[in-house]
């Protein structure tokens, strides 16, 4: 779920004006600009924070439930008493098994670590839940209370409509910034890294964005990615985004659910009869998923699919909604040149050196494309190669 802040913008430094590409150090990490210009890429698009999407625009920042969310919410805080009370004092006992003891000390020590743990193991899991599940109240209510980010790509502009805010706010589609972040720091477990990424634009000397976390950079860029090749009509359907793993038939609703989990179960022993898999790899994932409740999180995706829908999406200004309708064809909007021109540099450069970062690959297109006139001749050669 993505969050939408405005951020007083004081300082004329901070209102830079930036290019795919370039990289900004701060005292822990950096930040990454992949736009404006949006370049292509060529990640794999994938975000499961879009949640809606049709031939006129794309929303970004509503989301949907999520499988995943519910198996941490109620198999995070079990896991955790499992180890407590089960694997710990099974590991005691086969330490003092080794040792040379017999079963009597074994069981003793079993039954100690047991009941040195249980009363710590039980307030660990009501905390554990009571943090978990309101985390997840504050989720839930977002899909009611936001309005998302939307991408109109007939008319290649994106709307934001940040909170306390009474009209929308419009930006031309190749003027919005876009980047990731890593930013690392340490604590009692050592250092721990932290990836975000983050869209927005300038108005009237302010910093309109939105941001969210994401669990690592590649993942950062998909998400951007995703919204990317929705606009430039690369990308025409939640599925080609949503479904990386191919679980959802044909017809299947678009939200994870039930449905799902009978699919990649199905997936599983397919796998395993063809030899992809062996059953190694199968206990553990029905490990998995016993310590995730088995089905109850699919059941529970459901059934906060069918609240949402129930309450209802908070209501778009008319303006919004007039914006959203769709346009006749010889109306749409059209790529700038340079973007295309651009665009066209950083894919031959990407099958040129695949391994090469992609943020490098934006620099040098930049900077052969600012090249002044009468400058070496032989890079404009291995541009024509």
């Amino acid at each position: 779920m993505t969050k939408p802040i405005d951020t007083p913008s004081t300082d004329p430094a901070a209102m830079k004006v930036y290019r795919a590409g370039d990289i900004e150090s701060f005292a822990s990490g950096y930040t990454t600009y992949l736009a404006p210009l949006p370049l292509p890429t060529e990640a794999s698009p994938y975000s499961p924070y879009v949640s809606d999407l049709n031939d006129t625009y794309l929303d970004f920042g509503g989301g949907k439930p999520q499988v995943f969310s519910w198996q941490m919410t109620l198999g995070g805080p079990f896991t955790t008493v499992f180890l407590m009370l089960v694997c710990f004092p099974m590991i005691g006992a086969l330490m003092v098994l080794s040792l040379g003891d017999d079963r009597a000390d074994m069981w003793d020590a079993m039954q100690g670590i047991f009941l040195a743990g249980y009363e710590n193991a039980i307030w660990t899991y009501l905390c554990g839940m009571g943090v978990c599940l309101a985390a997840w109240l504050k989720a839930h209510s977002l899909y009611t209370e936001v309005i998302p980010t939307r991408f109109n790509r007939q008319r290649r502009e994106v709307c934001f409509m940040p909170r306390g805010a009474t009209a929308p706010l419009f930006v031309p589609w190749e003027s919005l910034c876009a980047w990731v972040v890593q930013a690392q720091g340490g604590s009692q477990y050592g250092v721990t890294r932290q990836y975000g990424m983050g869209m927005g634009f300038y108005h009237e000397g302010e910093l309109v964005r939105v941001e969210f976390m994401c669990a690592g950079m590649p993942l950062a860029i998909a998400h951007w990615e995703a919204v990317r090749a929705y606009m430039e009509y690369e990308v025409h359907d939640l599925k080609s985004i949503q479904d990386p793993m191919d679980l959802q038939g044909p017809n299947d609703p678009p939200h994870e659910g039930m449905h799902t989990f009978r699919n990649a179960r199905a997936r599983l022993h397919r796998r395993i009869r063809e030899k992809e898999v062996g059953w190694v790899y199968g206990f553990f994932w029905y490990l998995y998923h016993v310590m995730t409740f088995w089905t109850l999180p699919n059941r529970l995706v459901e059934w906060e699919v069918k609240r949402i829908a129930k309450v209802g999406r908070k209501k778009l200004p008319e303006v919004m909604q007039a914006w959203s309708e769709s346009i006749p064809e010889e109306q749409w909007a059209k790529p700038s040149e340079e973007l295309i021109r651009l665009g066209q540099r950083v894919k031959e450069l990407r099958q040129r050196r695949p391994q090469r970062a992609i943020t490098d690959i934006f620099a040098e297109v930049y900077r052969r494309e600012h090249e002044p006139v009468g400058g070496s001749e032989r890079k404009f050669k291995r541009w024509r190669k």
